[in-house]
Formats: C-alpha cells, structure tokens, sequence
C-alpha cells in the first residue's frame, strides 16, 4: 500500500468533494474507462450508478483497506482545497490568485511554474521539498506566463533573456510581496514565484533554535560595538531570519541601523532598507561605500559574493561599524576560507571577524504519527563517530495532522564560534582545520547539534544524513 502513488493529472479528474464524498481515490484513465480506488469495506452497488452519471464514463473499481483510502484521501485531497479538472484545461481567470493563496495556506516558500515536451506542472516548496500541485494544458502556459509579468512590470515580449521582477499580493488584512525570477529553458520561460514575509513582528533570536551556549557565543558579537558578523549556509537554510531577529534586537533609538538586500525580504519601523539594483549600478559595494557616508552604527549586507563587497563589508567593520552578512560555506570556519580565497588579508580577516555562524533547517518529525524502530548504527556515514550509542530511533510515518508527509514543521541548527585571540592567530596562519580548539571550547559542529536532535527523537536519520555526511 505504501507504493500507491496518484499522478497529479488523475488528481485533476475527480474533484476534492466527490473523492471526499464517495470515499474514492482516480487510478488512472485507460481506454475509456475511469479506474478509482475504493475501501474493501464498501458495498459498490450503492453508489456505482450514480458516480458513473455524475463522470459520465465507465468505472472500474480497485477495493484497497479503508484506512488506505482514508490516509491517500488526507494525502492528495486535502478538506477543503478545491483541486479541479478547470486547472488542467483552460485557466480560470484568478487561476495565478489560487495557486498563491494555495501556497501560502501550506507554508510553501517558493512556487515553480515549469514547462515540459509533455506537461507544465506547478510545484511548491513546502518545508524544504518541493511537491508537485498542478497541471497546466500548454495551449494555456503561455497566458499564466504573461499574467505574471505584467503583474511584475515585466516585459512580456522578451522571451530569450532572464527576467527578475517583483508583484505584491493583498488578500482581505494580509498583504506580503512576492520575487519574481522568469528563466528561458529549452521548451519555453520556467518562472519561479519566492514568497515573502513582510511581517517581522513574530520574529525572536529566542524562537529560532539556539541553544543556550550557541546563543550566548552570538550574542558576545552582537553586542560588540564593531566588527563583521557572518552567518553561512546554503539558500533556504533561514539565513536572513536570523539576521533580521538580530536588526529587530539592535533596532534603538539611539543606533542607525542601514540595510542593503536583494531583496528586502522583511520590513522593520526604524530601520534604513535599500533594495539592490544591478541594472544602475546599485551592487553591494558600491551601497556600501554611500552607507560610509550616512553615519552608520549597524550595517546589514545581504550577502557577500564577490571581493569588492568582501573588501566593502572589512572596510566597514575595521573602521568601527557593526557589519552584518550571510555567506555561502558549508561550515563556520569555512567562512575564513571564503573570505581569503576574496583575496581579503588573513591578517585583515583576523582583525574584523568576530563570530561565524553556520545554519541548517532540519524538518521535525510529527508527534501524531512518528514510529519508534530499532536502529543500525551502520546506516551513520563511515567517517561520523556518534558521540553515544543509539539502540532506537523514529521513522516519519504520516497521518491527517501532517498531511500524510511524516514531518511538521523544520528548526533551525547552529554552529556559531565566537572569535577570540588565539583563534585570530589561527586565522592568520590560514590554518583549515580546528576541530580541537573547537572541543576544547565546547562549541558543537553542525553534525552534533543535528545528531542530538535526531536522539532525542525529533528528526528522522534520512533527514540529518547530509550533515553527518560532511562532518
């Protein structure tokens, strides 16, 4: 039963309410005849008639378990969303609005729009994985495509270069913007919608996964009047949340707090945000240089990616400003590397750098539903030495609370090391690796910190296997 899995264009031939209401499940379609699951507990001569006027086709039933049906009726036809043969022929005029308000119901981060030789298909980020939604006729791909550039301010007539753009969306009191990334590919524009929080009220340094060490490290180069604060990690790890919950701390008074982001992802009362404009010349260095200019306290970067920032960004830090950014590395200390390989000093590094955070997102396990299972310690990459012996642990399983995935919700794990003196001097001998310092320091590595949470039961081992892998 676990092998079952309902293509999304079958998904698109019975509507949530029928599926809900008969307690069937599409199959596939073949030579005519519509092929549905159904409970083995059911007596089909009671509704076959009826269900085969209202499809106007030829049924053919499978009997499976009645919680089989129950748990792939939670899974694919969620109470109610409103799944549709419209969304697989002609568009519906607010066809772009649903596939928002969609997303934005399931926690999605981004929405793919892709077109393919044999189907367009809609996909969303839902905690980190993406799930396929939607089916788009092709005769309709290219309408929604110029929906959403004219939404955008787009060009709608370009179609062979790379478009970024950006559209807001208002529903009843919630109102947030959306980035919008249109990209040519071999069969047509693939088009990305990454959705953002504008509300930065809930956001809190104490909600966001730090243990009290980990958070103790940060806070001593939070406080610290000047220096560069980098936080490293790949897209979609929390990065610029983190950043945001330590501009909400920072934001006085008494302090000029300046930010330049692509894009302004949160908005804060208080503090000066610019946006990022590469087509005039506005890049991170050159917003850097104006900032100098503007009686700074707190500088937030977006990201530092090229050596004219890195050199900005030093620049700042070494003449008395609190410089924060994000980085792309795989580890904490590798921010070092990265900022040396920019061809900035060791000795400049050494100077400015106070603390390096490394940040991942690890999706949760669901406490309705997660099975506990024996464990083999075999499954733990070659080179990880587990700190203690596991003899148990828990698998996703699924149910109605989390939509039949097995996970709910993620939480942020940290690697944070705080720079002292002998770790400066570690930076200017350009010394890659200091795990014994770091021991002795009691800092735990990303691994560690993602391996306890998997012993205490809150992850499962597939989910933090690609941390324990670059340990």
């Amino acid at each position: 039963m676990d092998d079952i899995f309902i293509q999304t264009d079958a998904l698109h031939q019975l509507k949530s309410a029928t599926a809900w209401h008969y307690g069937v499940l599409p199959k596939e379609k073949k030579q005519g005849v519509f092929h549905l699951y159904c409970s083995d507990t059911q007596t089909i001569n009671e509704f076959e008639e009826e269900l085969q006027l209202l499809l106007n086709t030829p049924i053919c039933f499978h009997p499976i378990s009645d919680t089989e049906i129950r748990r792939l009726l939670n899974k694919y036809y969620q109470q109610g969303e409103n799944r549709s043969p419209e969304i697989s022929g002609a568009l519906s005029d607010n066809f772009l609005q649903k596939i928002i308000q969609e997303a934005r119901s399931l926690r999605s981060s981004d929405i793919h729009i892709e077109i393919y030789e044999d189907k367009c298909r809609v996909r969303m980020r839902i905690d980190g994985q993406l799930v396929e939604r939607h089916l788009i006729n092709h005769q309709d791909y290219p309408m929604l495509v110029n929906v959403i550039k004219v939404e955008a301010h787009l060009d709608i007539a370009e179609k062979r270069l790379p478009q970024d753009g950006r559209m807001s969306f208002e529903r009843g009191a919630e109102k947030f913007d959306i980035r919008v990334s249109v990209l040519p590919t071999l069969r047509g524009e693939k088009i990305v919608l990454r959705l953002l929080n504008n509300d930065a009220a809930n956001i809190s340094l104490d909600k966001l996964g730090f243990s009290d060490h980990d958070r103790q490290n940060y806070m001593q180069g939070v406080r610290r009047p000047n220096g560069l604060l980098l936080i490293s990690g790949p897209t979609g790890s929390g990065k610029t949340t983190t950043l945001y919950a330590t501009l909400k701390l920072l934001n006085q008074e008494t302090r000029n707090v300046m930010t330049i982001e692509d894009p302004v992802e949160y908005t804060l009362d208080g503090i000066n945000q610019a946006q990022l404009k590469e087509s005039i010349g506005l890049t991170f260095g050159a917003a850097l240089r104006s900032f100098l200019r503007q009686d700074p306290d707190v500088i937030m970067v977006g990201e530092i990616r090229d050596p004219d920032t890195a050199e900005m960004a030093i620049r700042a830090a070494i003449t008395g400003h609190l410089v924060l950014s994000t980085i792309h590395t795989n580890s904490a200390w590798g921010t070092v590397n990265r900022l040396t390989d920019m061809g900035v000093d060791p000795f400049l590094v050494s100077d400015t750098l106070t603390t390096t955070v490394a940040q991942r997102l690890v999706r949760l396990l669901c406490p309705e539903c997660k099975k506990k299972v024996a464990f083999d310690g075999s499954f733990f990459p070659p080179h990880f030495s587990p700190p203690t012996e596991v003899g148990y642990c828990y698998d996703p399983v699924g149910c109605n609370a989390c939509y039949q995935t097995g996970y709910k919700g993620r939480k942020a794990i940290y690697e944070v090391i705080p720079i002292d003196r002998e770790l400066a001097q570690e930076i200017k001998k350009r010394t890659l690796h200091i795990s014994e310092l770091l021991t002795a320091r009691g800092i735990k590595t990303l691994a560690i910190n993602a391996f306890e949470l998997f012993q205490e039961g809150a992850t499962s081992a597939e989910e933090i296997y690609p941390l324990l892998f670059n340990y």
